[in-house]
């Protein structure tokens, strides 16, 4: 008797462990994304990481302004392209390619260099803390699939440009464009959008208000991408009239 109970109790943890506890996990995050592809994202774990990070620095303030797509200049979205992933229309969360670029440069004894795409960024961006270990990566390539299957490409655009941080408190293009150069994400000229992304890779160390010599060459060779990159039509839409301040 007692060892019927025994393996009736094993099956039940095998179960809840292997069945039922992935299941609710899959569902919980499948009804998360599906939400997001409509409301807007406030927060993310990597703000709170950071406002734990500074909390005794007096001079950290966080900056976050949601906006919509269309309020963000088409030259923002075509710098991050340029710099960050020149194929993010094309792909589906994984630019394969160049991960196995980066695996073969390690494997030369070159330094390991990144190879996220815009997708794998939003979702860590979003969904997962700062850390970095095989099984954050896992759950980075996991949300990555659903972002790409439940969100539109302009959609992950709209997130990643709301949510990236660009600059020490700075979260996102609205922000970023009040804090650094006094203006509206939806006025960002070229040279702004680019000194921006040029910072993307160390947003903390760098500035795009203030911008190195080596942030300033970063900008201008981003620029010169853009000129060899085919963009999307959805990328584009009706813009103002230049705004000055």
């Amino acid at each position: 008797m007692k060892g019927k109970k025994e393996k009736t109790g094993k099956r039940s943890l095998k179960k809840l462990l292997l069945i039922k506890i992935p299941a609710a996990f899959m569902a919980f995050t499948v009804i998360w994304v599906v939400l997001l592809r409509w409301v807007p994202v406030y927060v993310t774990p990597l703000m709170i990481y950071r406002t734990v990070q500074y909390r005794n620095d007096a001079s950290f303030h966080t900056h976050k302004k949601w906006v919509p797509y269309k309020k963000i200049s088409p030259e923002m979205t075509r710098a991050v392209i340029a710099s960050e992933d020149n194929k993010f229309n094309d792909h589906h969360g994984f630019d394969w390619e160049a991960i196995d670029k980066a695996v073969k440069d390690h494997e030369r004894g070159k330094r390991l260099r990144g190879a996220s795409t815009i997708s794998q960024q939003t979702a860590k961006n979003v969904f997962l803390l700062p850390e970095r270990s095989f099984i954050r990566k896992g759950f980075e390539a996991y949300f990555t699939v659903l972002i790409e299957f439940f969100w539109s490409k302009q959609r992950i655009m709209e997130v990643y440009l709301n949510v990236v941080e660009m600059g020490k408190g700075i979260y996102g293009a609205e922000a970023a464009a009040e804090q650094l150069f006094g203006t509206k994400a939806v006025y960002l000229t070229r040279r702004q959008a680019c000194l921006i992304a040029a910072c993307l890779p160390n947003p903390i160390r760098r500035h795009a208000g203030m911008p190195s010599a080596y942030v300033s060459r970063r900008a201008d060779m981003i620029s010169g991408l853009e000129n060899k990159i085919s963009y999307p039509k959805w990328i584009y839409h009706k813009k103002k009239r230049n705004h000055k301040k």
